[in-house]
């Protein structure tokens, strides 16, 4: 019989075994991301040759428990989360050309994260902007496509995500392949129509918000266009 003693232990215990399981998954994100990823592109072909690191991260990841109070450790952990979800998805149906060639990849497709079965969508949507009300996120989860933001070569970590955040927006918005600037002209990525809520307010209009992060400010008056998203493989 398991005495009283002993279970209170193992539960004065679980926090520190909570906090070494978090390090140790950003420790390995960190190392996974830097040996995998390049110039913002994958190495698909790669990982899905022997996918083990990359499970044992999934792995590591499914129990790991973090609270919106800790922000930075709940934002880097989730942040990350959604990137290699996002990679497992494509190397489970690899070869594909495409994310959205798997049906339901970013509606259906359930992940055992954070101690719940999710989906890419819910941990956008419900864990990270429903919680911070943060645009700067669409610029730091990348959905496996050449439309994204580029996936960087390191994890977010609870020391470096806000300053990564403010880093991949400022080099996402002044970025002329991601924001064409012609004239009186500005063409921007669809993710800017398909949020617009978190980034234009009563306060703020879009070209508003990009010029909080351009170093040459847009003119106010400029025409906004929307060109289409490029959905092909970020594949090395």
């Amino acid at each position: 019989m398991i005495s009283l003693r002993y279970i209170t232990f193992l539960w004065l215990m679980l926090p520190g075994l909570s906090e070494a399981q978090t390090a140790d998954f950003f420790a390995k994100a960190d190392a996974f991301f830097n040996a995998h990823v390049s110039n913002g592109k994958v190495d698909y072909k790669g990982i899905a040759a022997d996918a083990t690191e990359l499970d044992v991260l999934l792995s590591l990841a499914a129990d790991i428990s973090v609270n919106p109070s800790e922000a930075n450790n709940y934002q880097a952990f989730w942040i990350n989360a959604y990137n290699l979800a996002v990679i497992k998805g494509i190397v489970a149906n690899y070869p594909i050309n495409s994310p959205l060639d798997k049906a339901g990849f970013f509606d259906k497709t359930k992940y055992n994260l954070g101690g719940e079965k999710i989906t890419l969508n819910d941990i956008e949507n419900k864990k990270l902007r429903a919680v911070f009300k943060d645009a700067r996120v669409h610029f730091v989860l990348v959905c496996g496509a050449q439309g994204c933001p580029p996936l960087i070569s390191k994890a977010y970590t609870p020391s470096n995500v806000e300053s990564l955040l403010q880093q991949q927006t400022e080099l996402a918005v002044n970025n002329p392949d991601f924001i064409r600037i012609k004239g009186k002209k500005v063409g921007v990525s669809e993710i800017f129509k398909w949020y617009q809520e978190d980034f234009v307010t009563q306060e703020q209009t879009l070209i508003g918000f990009l010029n909080k992060y351009r170093t040459t400010p847009i003119a106010e008056g400029a025409k906004v266009s929307y060109y289409s998203y490029d959905w092909r493989l970020n594949a090395q």
